[in-house]
This record gives C-alpha cells, structure tokens and sequence, in this order.
C-alpha cells in the first residue's frame, strides 16, 4: 500500500487554490461533501458544451453519444463496487432517495419488523418511522457499546423470523466506525432477513465488493466521493430489483402503456423515471476514474494517519470528548467532539473566521443519537486524500490557541466579578 502523494492530488482541486481574506482554505468538512477534482469538473462541462442532450428517447447522434456516455459511467460504478451486472446499478439523486426506494418499494406489511443502529442519519430513519406510521411495520433499534461500536450480541438477541430487513449505517457519520457488515449479514442471511447498507460515508475510503459481502441492497452519494451533487447509487441483486417497486413512475420506465394499463421496463429503466441528470452520471464516472487512479485501498490508510495526529494533539485537553472509539483507527477520517463551555457552532464560526478552517457543527442529522446521550451540539472535523499532516497540525494547534484564549478570558471574568 503506497502513500498518497498529496500535493500532487491537491493541484486536481481549484477550490483549493483560493485565497479568502489572503488566507489559503483549510477543508475539513469531506463526510458532509467532498472538494470536486478538474476531472470532474471537465467531464460535466464537456457534456453541457459537445452533447447536451437526453438519452436513447431520440436516435439522433448527439442522443447516441449521451446514451453511450450514461453507460459507461454505469459500467465504471458496476466495477467498481464489483456488482454481477450492469443492471443491479441504479442511479438515484442521492443514498437518501435510494434508501426510501428500497423502503418504499418492499412489499413491507404490519407486524414486519425493520433493524437499524442507534446511530442512523435520518436518511435511514425518517423512513422506517414513516412506515411505522403508515403501515405498522415494527421498528428496533439495535443499542451500540458505550464506546460506540457495534453490539453483535444485542444485534443476535433482536435478530428474528420477523425481521424482515435489517438497515444500517455502514460506516457511521458521527464517529467513522464502520460496521462488521460481513458477519451481520452473515446472521441476517441465516434469519431470511435482506440487508440494506448505508455506505454514504464507506463508499468514499474503503473498497466496497458488494459480491463478497453479499449484501441485498447498498446506497451512496456520489457528492461524497469527489463527484457532482444530486447523483446517487442504489445497488440490488437483479433478482430482489425484479421485484422491488419503483418510487416514480412516468417516461423511460415503461415498455408500453395504454389508457387502462401499462408494462414496466426491466431493471434498471423502471427505476430511472424522466430525464436524468446526465451530466452528473457522466461525471460520477469521471469520479470514478479518479478514485481508481488514487486506489481506494489507500485513502483509509491516509486518512487514518492525519486523525492520529489530530486525536493525538487534542484528547488530553481539558473539556474536550472525542466521540466514538478512542482508537483513530476505528474512525477513519472522522474527528468528532464536544468542549465543555464552549458551543460548537461558536467555535466553528470562530475557527472559520479566523484561519478559514472550515468545519461542522451541530447533530450531523443524526438527532436521534444525540437526544439519547443528551448532547446539545458537536464539532466534527472530517479528512480525505487532499488534506495534509500540516493541515492537521496547524487545526490542533489553532483549535487549543482559541480554546485557551477561552479559557484564560472566562478565568478573567470570573475574577472580575468578584472583586
């Protein structure tokens, strides 16, 4: 496994070449949308300037192109995530609308029962509530460990003959963790439940083989992985696809249709209503192409090596609670955390202000997880392949100058006030 080179890979960034009040941007903020390369960049305004036009409903040349352009990118994603074929490849705007097509789309009746974590983005919680309301479905929420990893043994104790599909984050936006999917499976498999993960954040940094895990159904964003905003993927096994319905219905999705009925496309047409966002699927190839030639085998291994230095720099601090594992090897490119007296919107806005660094604050739509700990708000600080160890050298050393300045000027007021 060899290093990133970094500052070759940042020259692909022009967002990076920005100066904001003469000061260089420093982007923490990947787990939320990754920075987007020329080679992205290009791909979607080649498209706009040489062929801006729909797919194979016209059979004109630039129709022919844009269809063939489609493909290539659904062949390029089929390869990489090694689905059987090239039809298990659904592309959706983003993993929130492929989770609620799944959620929709299985024939899901009262008293089945759906499995997720306790720390779902409410992505893959609004709509098994929603069914819960809608449907009665039943609804359980597999409990982490206190240091937040996954709880196999509460996992086996739900796992039933109701169950009929266990859904859950694969890599966790709150902390980095990332789920033993493989044996969850496994026993989800052995129970006759399907299993649908949220790679939203493990698609981006580590190899995904979908045939190896044999998991059902697997969503993603392509905003996360260095390609444009309003693509998704939504991959089933062409057998469940066959039976799953669609969540629009309309042009490209049917055969035929007359005033009283209407045949349905196979897969992946019947999923893919209207005119699509054509030069965003032929960019999230170029993005594909990109995270090939970077190897996706070695973004986890960077971005391990930049949170090390970060966790490092900042756990013995006072006031601060790092979220999730203790071990920066369990998560990833993530650094969440809280400080006791001072709010984390505060201190992004002042880290923004300051030195542009920029990074999250607040519950990362993960509301659920922070009511049940009763924490108000966190800041999390998230890394991909164009971050430096400088950049994280220079967020631990300017974070711990701003949170004593805090510290030294509350001791002021305290004094202050009593004399």
């Amino acid at each position: 496994m060899s290093a990133l080179d970094v500052d070759k890979i940042r020259e692909d960034f022009p967002s990076l070449q920005r100066r904001i009040n003469k000061k260089p941007i420093l982007y923490l903020d990947s787990a939320c949308m990754t920075l987007k390369p020329r080679q992205v960049i290009k791909a979607m305004q080649d498209y706009y300037y040489n062929f801006p036009a729909c797919t194979d409903r016209s059979s004109h040349k630039l129709s022919v192109e844009v269809s063939e352009a489609c493909e290539e990118a659904r062949d390029k994603i089929q390869k990489f995530f090694n689905a059987k074929r090239y039809e298990e490849i659904i592309f959706t705007r983003n993993t929130t609308e492929a989770v609620n097509l799944v959620a929709r789309g299985l024939d899901l009746k009262e008293g089945d029962t759906v499995l997720t974590t306790d720390k779902e983005h409410n992505s893959n919680l609004i709509p098994w509530l929603r069914l819960k309301k809608k449907r009665g479905i039943i609804h359980k929420v597999v409990k982490s460990n206190s240091d937040n990893t996954f709880n196999l043994d509460a996992f086996e104790k739900l796992i039933n003959p109701r169950v009929k599909l266990v859904s859950m984050v694969h890599t966790s936006n709150i902390d980095g963790y990332t789920l033993p999917a493989k044996k969850i499976i496994e026993i989800a498999h052995q129970n006759g439940s399907l299993v649908l993960l949220d790679g939203a954040q493990s698609a981006p940094q580590i190899p995904i083989d979908v045939q190896e895990l044999d998991v059902d159904f697997f969503a993603c964003s392509l905003h996360k992985m260095l390609g444009p905003t309003g693509v998704g993927i939504l991959y089933g096994k062409y057998e469940l696809l066959q039976k799953l319905s669609p969540l629009n219905l309309g042009g490209d999705t049917v055969s035929d249709s007359t005033y009283l009925s209407f045949s349905l496309l196979p897969p992946p047409a019947k999923f893919e209503a209207g005119l699509q966002d054509y030069a965003g699927i032929i960019s999230a190839g170029a993005a594909i192409d990109y995270l090939n030639s970077v190897g996706i085998e070695n973004i986890k291994a960077h971005e391990i090596r930049l949170n090390k230095i970060i966790t490092e720099g900042i756990k013995d601090f006072p006031g601060i609670r790092i979220i999730g594992p203790s071990d920066p090897v369990l998560r990833g490119g993530i650094v969440n955390f809280t400080f006791d007296t001072l709010g984390a919107q505060d201190l992004a806005m002042i880290l923004d202000e300051t030195a542009n660094i920029m990074v999250r604050a607040g519950r990362h739509c993960v509301h659920s997880w922070y009511h049940s700990r009763r924490i108000k708000e966190s800041v999390r600080a998230s890394l991909y392949i164009y971050n430096t160890a400088w950049e994280a050298e220079f967020f631990v050393h300017h974070l711990l100058t701003i949170l004593k300045k805090f510290i030294k000027n509350q001791a002021q007021k305290r004094i202050f006030c009593r004399s």
